[in-house]
Parts: structure tokens; sequence; C-alpha cells
């Protein structure tokens, strides 16, 4: 699991259910309504949204805030180079015995054209356009984290309003009063905990991970139409380096004069 993931996890809720349980019964906070309210609604006016599939996908794409795993960029580096040098030195083909030791689909693909013969540009366009729908499914389930996350609070206000008006239609019987305002207070108090704990930060997640993939897409597109265009391996490296900030360009380069 994301470590980042895990400490917040940890630190928002842990906090929540602390101070619950310091200011009183922890059952307190548990309502059947309210939950309906804010959880039916939500979902409901989710699915008015969006197609039904976008929805359910939505729960697969959300183990990537879990569960993601990337290759770090100081790897994809030096092994385009040493691809780059490899390419100029013993030709294109003699790629294809290691296509099965490399992890990345994409850069299998890329590799895999290349050594079909392709074109620079015809590599560059397929690539291209898988990135660009790559990019597309990413933002898709971004978009349904962040819709659920204003949907939640103001499904919550509509359960405080829902609670009120239950509340004043018993003023005459005091002991009648404690339900509806438990309702008209929880709901609010789940909408507002899901927006801002669980479906906002999820999307926001979502969006990084996303960034962080599109780049290493990129960077495997130039290197493999670098590799293709018969660039010199030191050429190929300093392209690549060109996508990261100066300050991880330097670690590469450490690790690069290590090595």
């Amino acid at each position: 699991m994301d470590i980042a993931t895990l400490i917040g996890i940890l630190v928002s809720f842990g906090l929540v259910i602390v101070s619950i349980l310091m200011g009183g019964d922890g059952t307190w906070f548990l309502n059947a309504p309210s939950l309906m309210i804010v959880f039916g609604g939500t979902m409901g006016a989710t699915l008015l949204a969006y197609p039904l599939a976008d929805v359910l996908s939505v729960f697969t794409v959300a183990k990537n805030v879990f569960m993601h795993k990337s290759q770090p960029v100081s790897e994809l580096i030096p092994m385009i180079a040493e691809f780059a040098r490899k390419a100029r030195q013993e030709g294109i083909l003699s790629f294809e015995s290691q296509l099965a030791e490399i992890e990345d689909p994409f850069l299998v693909q890329g590799i895999q054209m290349a050594i079909d013969g392709m074109e620079s540009s015809a590599i560059e366009e397929v690539m291209t356009t898988e990135i660009i729908y790559v990019e597309e499914r990413h933002r898709l389930g971004a978009d349904i984290f962040s819709t659920m996350g204003t949907f939640a609070p103001a499904v919550g206000m509509l359960g405080t309003i829902i609670g009120l008006v239950q509340m004043l239609m018993q003023m005459e019987d005091p002991s009648q009063i404690g339900a509806p305002m438990a309702v008209a207070l929880l709901t609010t108090f789940y909408g507002t905990l899901l927006a801002n704990l669980v479906f906002i930060p999820v999307a926001g997640k979502l969006k990084t991970r996303s960034k962080q993939e599109i780049l290493f897409k990129q960077m495997v597109l130039e290197g493999v139409v670098s590799i293709q265009s018969g660039d010199n391996h030191r050429v190929v490296e300093q392209k690549l380096r060109a996508f990261i900030a100066p300050k991880a360009r330097s670690a590469t380069e450490a690790e690069a004069v290590a090595a």
C-alpha cells in the first residue's frame, strides 16, 4: 500500500474517531436513516450523472490509490539509454530476445513496433493516441469521485431538512424530537465526512497518479522514437532527463556516475 495514503487514512479517520470517543458514546454517531440518505442519495445522483458501467468501473480504478506501483524514472532513463547504445552497435533487431524481460507493456509495445520496422512518425502517432486515451480513462475516474464529493454534502443538507421537518411536526411531544434531530445533524456530518475525507482526496490522488503515469509514458515515447531515429545514447539520455525536475535530474546523474 502507498505509505502516504495509509498515513492519510490513519490520521484523518483516527483523529475524528478519537475526538468522537472523547466526547461520549461512539454509537451516538451511528444512525441508519442518515446513512441511507447520504449513501443512497449520493450514489443515486452519481448514477444519474454517469452511465452505470462507468460508475461500477470507478471502484476498480480506486485501487490505484492504495496499490499503485510505478517504475521509477531513475530506472527508466538508464534502461532506454542502454537500449539506444545497443541499437547503434548491434541493430534494433537485437532487442527481440529482451522483450520478455521488460516489465512495462507500453515500452514493450514501442520497442516491438521499432523492431517491426515502423517509421518513427507512425510509432509516435500510435503511442500518442494510446497516451491520450489512457489520460481520458484516468480523468473519468477522478471526475466521478469529484462529482461524488460535490453531491455528498448537498445530500447531507437534504437529510438535514428532512430531519428538521420531522422534528417540527412533532413539537407537541418533546420525547419524539431526539430521533429527527439526530437525522438532521448526522446526515450533514456523514456528507461532509465522505466528501472531505474520502471522495475529494481520492479524486486528487487519482489525478496525481495519472500525471505520473502520463509523464512516464511520454518519456517512453520519446525514448522509443529517439532509438528508432538512431540517436546517440547520450543524446537520448539528455532528452529524457529534460522531462524531470532538476533535483531528480541530479539524482539520476549521480546514479549513472556510480554505475
